[in-house]
């Protein structure tokens, strides 16, 4: 069985940084893209950032480029989101997720199979 279990999440002011891990467990995810999502209050959950386990293509949203940088640790099989120069819209509940079949990445939350917790993160200004 697939676990996810994210840390890292915190309240920091803005143009802080902080990092999210994202503990993956339960198979093999070599043809496995592993992503972070994020959900403000009242709104739906978009779309942040993704990796493909095997060949380590990364895709990063417009709203997060050039501050977020999003990588593995095989031999840990973690996942990392590091974010740099926060801001009061990043304020959201930051989930990571992971599907099956690394041919397309999936910009959508349906095309995710599993889902961690979640970990806030906090911007104040």
């Amino acid at each position: 069985q697939v676990q996810l279990v994210e840390s890292g999440g915190g309240l920091v002011q803005a143009g802080s940084s902080l990092r999210l891990s994202c503990a993956a467990s339960g198979r093999t995810f070599s043809n496995y893209v592993m992503a972070w999502f994020r959900q403000a209050p009242g709104k739906e959950r978009e779309f942040v950032a993704a990796i493909t386990w095997s060949t380590g293509r990364i895709y990063y949203a417009d709203s997060v480029k050039g501050r977020f940088t999003i990588s593995k640790d095989n031999a840990k099989s973690t996942v990392y989101l590091q974010m740099n120069s926060l801001k009061p819209e990043d304020t959201a509940v930051y989930y990571c997720a992971t599907k099956y079949g690394s041919g397309t990445i999936g910009y959508t939350e349906r095309q995710y199979n599993y889902w961690g917790q979640g970990t806030q993160v906090t911007v104040s200004s």
